[in-house]
């Protein structure tokens, strides 16, 4: 059970109300087993004392009892609901808190179905463990052994004749159990296919549209979930023997009680009140012994479940934060590059011994054919990824020494597919600095060249743009994306050519727009297309994971190399370059 101590730690924050909900737990338990005495005393007043007095008087008793039982029972559930509930949002919110820790190599290697799965289906079967099974155990536990202990009391020779159905039930119970467990771990993983399918289609609608691949798509899911299915009623199967073998094993037992109990009563062994209270003793011991094995089964269905979960909670992220890390309160913007070596795999570096020198406010354009290494430089520089040899330092420290959190609200990125959440065009713009006053943010609009367009949206700047900002044009979610960084107020910028698949007004925008965020800050432009690199200080041109040109665009003009042979394949330098960013 070491996988149900994982997870019991969250219930210490609310440990007074647990201890109020099983003392009152307890207290419900005891009730139950004192009612069938109560019942015994009446029905002996009226069979064997003829006592209208005693049996109005237990009546009362009786009454009062069962309104105490009520109470207590509400009481507890209550507690236990809630407090369930809580765990499990705790749960969930440190699930999603370490999944955002985690680094960028494991979003590259999960799908986000399946995330959404351990997230959803995972942790609600745990939710179910988390208040069921303890609650029940505990609650059977005094039931049973108080129940034992009176009917032994009451007559030991019957009690045999119960604790038949025992050694059965357990056999049943270790058979079954394993398999159960199985058979929950595959619908769960199926199911989590299944939610990939519909995350992908969803996330895909217009390519799937455009290619008319809905019935493509139908067929993917409904193969997902009729698998799901498939496994869900080989699990029914095995479930649906427990209840009636259970209650089978139950009316066999009580008939022999009755048989045996009814002989007694005639040969004057024992009282009709006697049997009766015995009989309702039986029928309460047999719920605890029914409830423990299907408490078993649940039991192996929320131990997959953990296990699924964990799965991910115990991974580390691969890029951590340094013991004693060092704080850079405004940085310079020098950037050295010094013998930098990359790979996703280590057998297949993407980059290969890179040396670059960057000073403060230089603007540094990154050039090359499709995977020669870009994208990864500037990941590398984010720190998404660390190094396998040599080191980038920022400022004379090594990126791997610095407080990333510190470091990494001087980095701004304005990539070349604009990511907008699904909010106001507020919320969007204010996700660059949380804090900001309406007249910063108004600024950064102003400067990025979108105030005019928000102005005329439905609702200015509260308007929705839904989710990817697909309620904008292109253009207008690139200006979006502008004045978020210029809110940042970066001193290290990385443009992701912003302007490549823009009509030639928005493009003029937008480039007005990056020459103004790019003033005093040191800026890494990745270029897909050169007409946007001739002012840049320094070209960097890449090929294969390594530097093979350095220079400002006349001299790496007059060197023809490879600078030469990529810019000469087009006429016109507005035209697009062929390259494309390396995935």
């Amino acid at each position: 059970m070491k996988e149900f101590s994982k997870i019991l730690h969250y219930a210490r924050p609310y440990t007074k109300n647990i201890v109020l909900a099983f003392l009152c737990l307890a207290l419900t338990s005891v009730i139950t087993l004192i009612l069938p005495l109560i019942v015994r005393n009446m029905i002996n007043a009226v069979v064997v004392q003829n006592n209208v007095e005693a049996l109005n008087s237990l009546t009362f008793d009786l009454v009062v009892i069962i309104t105490f039982q009520m109470v207590f029972g509400v009481t507890t559930n209550y507690i236990l609901g809630f407090v369930g509930n809580r765990i499990t949002a705790d749960f969930r919110m440190e699930f999603f808190g370490h999944i955002q820790k985690l680094s960028l190599s494991f979003f590259h290697s999960r799908r986000v179905g399946e995330i959404l799965s351990r997230m959803g289906n995972d942790i609600t079967v745990i939710q179910k463990a988390l208040v069921t099974i303890p609650v029940a155990v505990f609650r059977q536990t005094i039931t049973l052994l108080g129940g034992l202990a009176i009917i032994i009391y009451l007559n030991w020779k019957l009690t045999g004749l119960i604790l038949l159905i025992l050694p059965p039930l357990m056999l049943f119970a270790r058979v079954f159990g394993k398999r159960l467990k199985d058979l929950s771990a595959q619908v769960q993983d199926r199911l989590a296919n299944a939610t990939v399918v519909l995350e992908e289609m969803v996330s895909s609608i217009k390519v799937v549209k455009s290619y008319t691949r809905e019935p493509y798509e139908q067929k993917r899911f409904e193969e997902g979930i009729e698998d799901a299915f498939d496994a869900e009623v080989k699990k029914v199967k095995i479930s649906a023997a427990f209840g009636p073998f259970i209650l089978f094993l139950t009316f066999l037992v009580s008939t022999a009680l009755v048989w045996y109990g009814g002989r007694q009563v005639m040969l004057g062994a024992t009282t009709p009140g006697e049997l009766a209270a015995f009989f309702l003793y039986a029928i309460i011991i047999a719920g605890p012994i029914g409830t423990f094995v299907r408490l078993y089964t649940q039991i192996q269905e929320a131990l997959g479940a953990i296990r699924r979960v964990y799965e991910i909670m115990d991974l580390k992220p691969i890029v951590q934060q340094p013991e004693n890390p060092v704080v850079l309160d405004r940085i310079e913007g020098r950037i050295d590059f010094d013998h930098v070596t990359f790979g996703y795999s280590p057998e297949r570096p993407v980059i290969e011994d890179v040396t670059l020198s960057i000073h403060p406010g230089e603007r540094v354009a990154l050039v090359g054919p499709s995977g020669a290494g870009k994208s990864t430089l500037i990941q590398l520089l984010h720190r998404f990824f660390d190094v396998n040899q040599g080191a980038i330092r920022v400022d004379g420290h090594d990126v791997r020494e610095l407080d990333l959190t510190a470091y990494l609200k001087q980095v701004a990125l304005v990539p070349q597919e604009t990511h907008l959440f699904g909010g106001t065009v507020r919320e969007n713009i204010l996700y660059g600095k949380l804090d900001a006053t309406e007249e910063e943010l108004q600024r950064a609009a102003k400067t990025a060249n979108a105030e005019a367009f928000i102005r005329n949206l439905e609702k200015g700047y509260d308007t929705i743009v839904g989710e990817k900002g697909v309620k904008l044009s292109g253009g207008e979610r690139q200006r979006v994306a502008i004045a978020r960084a210029m809110l940042k107020d970066p001193r290290i910028l990385v443009l992701d050519e912003a302007t490549s698949s823009l009509d030639t007004q928005s493009e003029h925008l937008i480039s007005e727009a990056l020459e103004q965020l790019m003033k005093g800050r040191t800026t890494f432009i990745i270029a897909h297309r050169l007409s946007t690199v001739h002012n840049a200080d320094k070209i960097v041109v890449l090929e294969k994971g390594r530097v093979v040109e350095v220079g400002t665009h006349t001299e790496l003009m007059e060197k023809e190399g490879l600078y030469y042979h990529l810019y000469t394949l087009r006429l016109f330098d507005d035209a697009p370059l062929t390259l494309e960013e390396e995935t």
